[in-house]
């Protein structure tokens, strides 16, 4: 008796969209973590909607699964925010562009809008903070000369945090303060850091006397054994102890505003527009893809100049009149 193999159809939502997701780490360029997450986002659609071939995606099916989304709990009492649902619709849109391109018969991908998103709530510091903020990394010891040069280099570059723990040593170029990055997308980018950011990592790698290759390694409380590190090649910092690190020295200088390592990044940003960066240069010192993602700071530098216009203004008025 002969057994029959069934290969999944050609042309089967799962083929297809296994197929996309090749498309967007090959041509696209894009990061893992972002193809794991339109991955989930595809079939969360797909199984929700017990979705099978191209033809199963219609505009009705699309619009329930929006209402769904609409009303569905986030499992902390409250709904999904109106960006999570927007990122939902961008990835099916994304998803439809490349089924057309494949001259595959389904949905037009135009048939989507993605609807009007609120602003992004931009946290920064103003830079009397940031100044505090680092002033509390004080000590002579390694472990606090490497966190003042992680905050100086985090506030003077706008670095990712997933960027600074990729950084190795032979990286840098401090005597020309300045170096190459591979940003998201596996984008190139040169950032160039202040005399204070190159003193401090100065200091703190003249005092290291490891070979560990990267810049910013973890250092054990005497005694101490880590297992977890023991079976690693490196200590390299990750991305979660660079957070806590931030938010303790947060804690330490008295600043009541919930710091995290892009909170720098946004000061940074800020701070380069308020004292008359052009948006361009911005983006780019980012290594931002698109503009727009770059304007979200200029609502602030706005609001920033308006209360300067102002205080200069009240200024004027509070002069005596000589006449």
């Amino acid at each position: 008796m002969t057994t029959h193999h069934f290969e999944k159809p050609k042309n089967s939502l799962e083929e297809l969209a296994k197929r996309f997701l090749d498309h967007l780490e090959i041509e696209m360029n894009r990061s893992l973590r972002t193809i794991e997450s339109y991955g989930r986002a595809l079939n969360a659609f797909f199984v929700w909607g017990h979705l099978h071939t191209p033809e199963d995606i219609t505009a009705e099916k699309v619009r329930e699964y929006r209402i769904y989304l609409n009303r569905k709990g986030n499992g902390r009492g409250s709904t999904l925010k109106k960006n999570t649902q927007a990122y939902q619709a961008i990835v099916l849109r994304t998803f439809l562009k490349y089924l057309a391109k494949q001259d595959i018969l389904t949905l037009a991908a135009e048939k989507i809008e993605i609807g009007k998103t609120p602003d992004r709530q931009v946290d920064f510091l103003e830079f009397a903070e940031v100044e505090r903020l680092i002033e509390a990394a004080r000590g002579a010891d390694l472990k606090t000369l490497r966190d003042k040069a992680i905050l100086e280099l985090l506030f003077s570059s706008g670095l990712r945090v997933s960027e600074l723990t990729n950084l190795d040593r032979h990286h840098l170029n401090l005597a020309k303060e300045e170096f190459s990055v591979r940003g998201k997308g596996s984008k190139l980018r040169i950032v160039f850091i202040s005399p204070a950011a190159r003193s401090a990592l100065q200091n703190y790698l003249d005092k290291r006397t490891d070979v560990d290759p990267a810049l910013f390694v973890a250092y054990g409380k005497p005694g101490l054994t880590n297992t977890k590190n023991a079976k690693r090649e490196s200590r390299r910092l990750t991305p979660r102890s660079i957070q806590r690190l931030v938010k303790y020295y947060a804690k330490k200088a008295g600043i009541g505003k919930d710091v995290h390592p892009h909170t720098l990044r946004h000061s940074f940003a800020t701070d380069l527009l308020v004292n008359g960066a052009d948006i361009r240069s911005v983006q780019s010192m980012l290594g931002h893809a698109s503009i727009t993602t770059t304007q979200i700071y200029t609502h602030i530098t706005n609001e920033r100049l308006k209360e300067i216009h102002r205080s200069f203004h009240a200024k004027r008025k509070k002069k005596p009149n000589n006449n």
